[in-house]
């Protein structure tokens, strides 16, 4: 199986906080993600819904997975059959690449 996500080494990557027309162009191709915040806390956030407490968790422990191979910490709400997912990059001081990936890789989870 091949992953159509290139293998990259975040913790070596200087995270830069994207410009807000580089935010906006990039959140035009995640669907259903949103700004939230603002400054320094700007995230994107999106809510997952699930068909029960198992397969949020199921989520949610794939979710950490990618979180631990980006080298990156998404905030989680969980709830019985929902997930909020939110994701800034603290030491950018804003939303960098790093934010998209993720969000793109979580997605491709319930494809």
């Amino acid at each position: 199986m091949t992953s159509s996500f290139p293998k990259k080494d975040w913790s070596t990557q200087t995270r830069r906080a994207l410009t807000a027309t580089e935010v906006v162009t990039q959140l035009a191709d995640l669907s259903g993600w949103a700004l939230q915040g603002d400054g320094a806390q700007v995230a994107i956030a999106k809510t997952y819904h699930f068909a029960n407490y198992f397969e949020t968790m199921a989520f949610v422990n794939a979710v950490a997975f990618i979180a631990h191979a980006q080298d990156h910490h998404p905030d989680l709400s969980v709830h019985y059959n929902r997930c909020v997912v939110s994701l800034n990059t603290h030491d950018a001081g804003g939303i960098s690449a790093t934010d998209i990936e993720c969000a793109r890789k979580m997605d491709a989870l319930l494809v």
